[in-house]
C-alpha cells in the first residue's frame, strides 16, 4: 500500500487522537508495529501557529517513518496556508480533518461538522490539494459516515474528494451524532470502498487482531486504523500484524517489557512537555497502562498525587517491579462478543 509516492510497511495504522498521538506516542506505536501514524489535529488559525500547543504538535524532531499531519479548519485559504506551514516543518502527508466529533470543534463548523456542507468541504480539500501539489505532498481525508443517521453522505463526499485529488480516505464507522457511543458500523465503509479507486482505511472499534481481520474482510478496506484500543496497549499493532500474517495470536507482553516501554515513553514525554506539564499529561497514559492490572486503580490514585517527574517515574518502575513478582506476563485481555459483526474481540 502507498500514500502518494510513499510505500507503507504494513496496513495497521494508529489514529490521530487529540491529546494522545503526540510525537512520543506516535514513535512508540511505530516501534511496536504501526505502519503509519497521523499527528494530533493542528488548527489552521494563523494567530495560533506560534502557540505552545501548536508548536508542540508541529514538532517532528527525530520522528521516524512517514510524517503525517492532520489539519482542521473551515476556511479554504487558511487550510491551504496551514498545509504549507506544516510542510515547512517536515510534514510529508497532510490529512484533512472531517471526523472530529468534539463540540468545541463542531460548534465552529470544523471537523465532522463540515460534512453538513459538502460544497465547503470539497472547496477546502481542493485548496489543500492545490497548496500541496507543487511540493509533491499527498493529501488524505479522515471523515465519518455522516452528520447523523438520517444524513449519511460519506459515499458522496468520498467520490468528490477523490475527484479533488485526495489520495487516501479514512472512514470512522459512526456519525458525528453518535460521537463514540454505540457500535461502529462497517457497511458504509464497504460502500465507500466500492465507490472509489483510492485506498480506504476502516476505523472504529478495532480492538483486537480478530476484529481487524473481520473488519478488513467485511469492508474490503486496504487498511485498519486503531484509536482508543492503543491507549495503554501500544503493542496491539504488532499483535494485529502477527495475526494477519500467521493466523496465530501472540502471547501477552512480558511485564518487564511493558515496564521498559512505559518508562522510555515517560522520558520522551517529559522531554517534549517539560516537567510541570509532562507529569500531569502523562497521568492519563499511565492510567491506561495500569487500568486492568492487579492493584492498578489504587496505584492510579496514588500516582495522580505525584507532582514531579523523578517521583512519578520511580513510582511507575516500582509498580511494575512489584507486579513482576506476581506474574511474568500481562494477563490476557478480557473478551466479549460484539453482536454487530459477530466476532470475538477484547476489552
Amino acid at each position: 500500500m502507498k500514500i502518494g509516492p510513499y510505500p507503507l510497511p504494513n496496513a495497521v495504522f494508529v489514529a490521530p487522537m487529540a491529546g494522545v498521538t503526540d510525537r512520543p506516542f506516535r514513535q512508540l506505536c511505530k516501534r511496536l508495529g504501526a505502519g503509519y501514524a497521523v499527528s494530533e489535529m493542528i488548527t489552521s488559525r494563523a494567530d495560533l501557529q506560534d502557540s505552545r500547543k501548536t508548536l508542540r504538535r508541529a514538532d517532528h524532531a527525530g520522528e521516524t517513518g512517514l510524517i503525517a499531519v492532520q489539519i482542521a479548519g473551515t476556511d479554504p485559504a487558511m487550510m491551504a496556508e496551514a498545509a504549507r506551514f506544516n510542510i515547512e516543518r517536515g510534514a510529508q502527508v497532510i490529512d484533512v480533518n472531517m471526523g472530529c466529533p468534539a463540540k468545541k470543534v463542531c460548534n465552529k463548523w470544523a471537523g465532522s461538522a463540515l460534512m453538513q456542507n459538502e460544497r465547503l468541504a470539497i472547496d477546502i480539500v481542493g485548496a489543500v490539494v492545490q497548496a500541496c501539489a507543487p511540493m509533491g505532498v499527498p493529501v488524505t481525508l479522515k471523515m465519518r459516515t455522516g452528520w447523523c443517521q438520517a444524513d449519511k453522505n460519506a459515499v458522496t463526499l468520498a467520490r468528490q474528494a477523490q475527484d479533488a485529488g485526495v489520495q487516501m480516505l479514512t472512514v470512522h464507522g459512526r456519525t458525528r451524532e453518535q460521537g463514540y457511543k454505540g457500535l461502529a458500523e462497517y457497511d458504509t465503509i464497504a460502500a465507500v470502498k466500492a465507490a472509489v479507486r483510492i485506498p480506504v482505511v476502516a476505523n472504529g472499534d478495532i480492538d483486537s487482531p480478530q476484529k481487524a481481520r473481520d473488519v478488513l474482510a467485511a469492508t474490503g478496506a486496504d487498511a485498519v486504523m486503531v484509536g482508543r484500543a492503543a491507549q495503554g496497549r501500544p503493542w496491539i499493532f504488532r499483535e494485529i500484524n502477527h495475526f494477519l500474517a500467521s493466523g496465530r495470536l501472540l502471547a501477552p507482553p512480558l511485564v518487564a517489557e511493558v515496564k521498559a516501554l512505559l518508562l522510555a515513553h515517560l522520558q520522551d514525554h517529559y522531554a517534549l512537555y517539560g516537567e510541570f506539564a509532562g507529569v500531569r499529561s502523562a497521568r492519563k497514559h499511565i492510567g491506561w497502562y495500569v487500568r486492568d492490572l492487579p492493584g492498578g486503580e489504587l496505584f492510579r490514585a496514588h500516582m495522580n498525587a505525584i507532582d514531579d517527574a523523578p517521583s512519578q517515574w520511580e513510582a511507575v518502575a516500582g509498580f511494575f517491579d512489584a507486579l513482576h513478582q506476581r506474574m511474568d506476563r500481562l494477563p490476557a485481555p478480557r473478551k466479549y462478543n460484539n453482536p454487530q459483526v459477530g466476532l470475538e474481540t477484547t476489552r
